[in-house]
């Protein structure tokens, strides 16, 4: 083997040892068939018993098979000074007969530990998946998505939905779906299903509301909520957190997309008792147009107050309505929000009644016009 395999030479002394464990087995049990002339009970268990279970993990297929081939052709090389000339064509057909035996074992070794892998995969990645759910230390996440090898650079998002309905493929085929669609969209992905929830969490993403398309249907009927996006997957418990709490308070915005953002729910979760959202909606709506220009926070008021007339907003301002109207624009580059929007104008207002209530009694005063 050493002569012959180029890779033999690079295993270390323990992994050669192995080999020759399973060689001198398949020699022994070849040698007991030949000379019995019955079939062995268990190819499996008499040749590859004799290894240790990691084998599979450091000699690959390929080398297990290239193993089996240069032993039975040695085998064949010596036949006629081990078995003499008159006893040659029947060894020989024997050998072929073993050999065919000893290829199918081989076969059934890495397909059951191929199995077996993809159990304890299944197993730890729904432990990872349940460890970001449940805001584990960010050293717990890490050191078991390691172990499961993730590597992924880009942002990390966490999505949460209904689970579908599976009576036959199950929780398997379930996770299989949303792999096989996060891999044509160039995503990494973990996936548990938790009882009736699909959570779903993918890497490399660099377009939320595309990363939240690419595998929206995997999931069952009703909202699915896409966290905001980390840095990495330790920090993949902030998106889950964010994308429950969206899925709790979704049901208070019936014509919100599907997938929706969790931060475009931030007035139904304030609603629903999310102090998260609470504090990101005062932070960016009352507090950024208080802190920008007080004009910008009257304005929008009045105009929300006047039932988003600009005309009205204006007489009551003592302003032209160009003026409101510019200032509507400053309002919407300040936050993001277009007032003149009815969702837009319902979470700006939203946001400033939390700003207002949650101000010290020092701040209750109106900003100047």
């Amino acid at each position: 083997m050493e002569r012959d395999l180029d890779w033999f030479h690079e295993l270390d002394a323990e992994h050669r040892s192995w080999i020759s464990l399973i060689a001198h087995a398949g020699i022994a049990q070849c040698a007991e068939w030949m000379r019995t002339g019955a079939a062995p009970v268990d190819v499996t268990a008499t040749v590859f018993g004799a290894a240790p279970r990691g084998l599979t993990r450091h000699v690959t297929l390929h080398q297990t098979v290239a193993m089996v081939r240069t032993t039975i052709e040695v085998i064949e090389q010596h036949a006629t000074h081990l078995f003499g000339p008159e006893d040659v064509d029947d060894v020989r057909r024997e050998l072929s007969s073993y050999a065919r035996e000893v290829a199918f074992a081989t076969a059934d070794v890495y397909a059951r530990a191929a199995e077996s892998r993809g159990q304890w995969d299944a197993r730890m990645e729904a432990l990872v998946v349940d460890a970001v759910v449940r805001g584990e230390p960010e050293e717990v996440i890490r050191s078991r998505a390691a172990a499961l090898g993730w590597e992924t650079d880009g942002t990390v998002v966490v999505l949460v939905g209904a689970a579908p309905p599976a009576p036959t493929s199950g929780e398997g085929g379930v996770v299989d779906d949303v792999r096989r669609r996060a891999r044509a969209a160039e995503l990494s992905t973990l996936t548990s299903v938790q009882l009736e929830r699909l959570v779903v969490l993918l890497g490399g993403v660099s377009d939320l509301h595309a990363a939240g398309a690419a595998v929206v249907d995997a999931f069952g009927s009703g909202a699915v909520v896409i966290g905001p996006g980390v840095d990495h997957i330790a920090q993949a418990h902030r998106s889950a957190r964010a994308a429950l709490a969206g899925l709790r308070a979704a049901t208070g915005w019936v014509a919100a997309p599907r997938p929706v953002l969790a931060d475009d729910l931030l007035v139904e979760r304030s609603l629903a008792g999310d102090g998260h959202a609470r504090r990101a909606l005062v932070d960016g709506v009352h507090t950024r147009l208080s802190e920008s220009d007080p004009t910008l926070h009257t304005t929008l008021s009045t105009f929300l107050e006047t039932g988003a007339s600009v005309e009205a907003a204006a007489r009551r301002l003592f302003v032209h309505p160009n003026t409101v109207r510019y200032r509507l624009r400053k309002v919407r580059e300040v936050t993001g929000l277009e007032p003149l929007d009815p969702r837009g104008a319902y979470t700006l207002r939203v946001g400033l009644t939390l700003g207002g209530l949650l101000m010290s009694p020092g701040e209750q005063r109106r900003p100047p016009l």
